[in-house]
């Protein structure tokens, strides 16, 4: 059986900051290679006809409800990003341009994306934020801001949200493993049901 786990996810959606929470742990309980894919939404919703789920009347509402919930079940920090929803182009740029240096560096750069704007409520849709978030793994300013404008990282981007419409995703957090998709954060216990049993 293959022992991939891909995780897609926009940082701009509050629920795969959970996810990305937890998304580690699970891959090492079940000894699974796990790859990250952050992806622009926005891209997608356009072929979909969706809107952000914080910007639809009444949803937003429950939403909220739902996520303060969740992060006292889950013990974890939660404060609302200044804009949302938000284009998260620099923070998913930043990514892969850090994956082309160290992979490893590039997972740990996207959980403290997501830690930045949910429990700072810093506004990580802004470059400056971005770029000192690059720059605190230990790289120089300058060399940052000319990989985000990189040709290559922005057709990488372009090329990472194609390729998640063409494997069939359409929400954040999203998950494929062994060609199965889960779609949510509330997914993932079923997710893990599955690994453990090899599917049903």
């Amino acid at each position: 059986m293959n022992k991939a786990l891909d995780f897609y996810f926009d940082f701009s959606s509050p629920y795969a900051y959970f996810a990305a929470m937890d998304v580690n742990k699970l891959a090492e309980r079940h000894d699974l290679t796990l790859q990250w894919h952050p992806i622009l939404l926005g891209a997608i919703f356009k072929k979909t006809g969706a809107r952000p789920l914080l910007s639809v009347p009444l949803k937003q509402d429950y939403a909220q409800h739902d996520l303060e919930r969740t992060a006292r079940l889950k013990r974890l920090p939660f404060i609302m990003p200044p804009k949302i929803p938000f284009m998260s182009l620099a923070a998913c740029r930043a990514f892969y341009w850090l994956k082309q240096q160290d992979k490893t560096l590039a997972h740990t750069f996207a959980k403290n994306v997501f830690k930045a704007g949910y429990q700072m409520g810093l506004d990580i849709s802004d470059i400056g934020t971005v770029t000192d978030l690059v720059a605190a793994l230990g790289f120089n300013v300058d060399e940052i801001e000319v990989g985000l404008k990189d040709q290559s990282i922005k057709d990488e981007l372009r090329s990472a949200v194609d390729e998640a419409q063409d494997v069939g995703v359409f929400g954040s957090p999203y998950f494929i493993f062994n060609n199965e998709p889960f779609w949510g954060y509330d997914r993932m216990p079923l997710l893990e049901e599955w690994i453990v049993k090899k599917g049903w």
